[in-house]
């Protein structure tokens, strides 16, 4: 297997599990939001959420930018 085609499968991988994710938050959105009302702790399911979908869509959009060839900008120091 090459190197593109592992960052393909990658890609693909996690922009489904983006999807999935989006789905679920849309279509839980109620019970979500009735968690996190309750007080208490509960104000950590929106948080641990939000950090999922940071990661999880993050490496989505790395892998994305590494199938287009575009690399961040290095800076050498002196």
């Amino acid at each position: 297997m090459t190197n593109k085609s592992v960052v393909l499968n990658q890609a693909l991988l996690f922009g489904t599990y983006s999807v999935i994710l989006y789905f679920l938050l849309y279509h839980f959105n109620d019970l979500i939001l009735d968690f996190s009302k309750q007080g208490g702790w509960y104000f950590i399911i929106p948080i641990v959420i939000a950090f999922t979908f940071s990661v999880i869509h993050g490496a989505f959009t790395g892998y994305f930018w590494d199938l287009l060839g575009i690399k961040a900008k290095t800076v050498r120091k002196n």
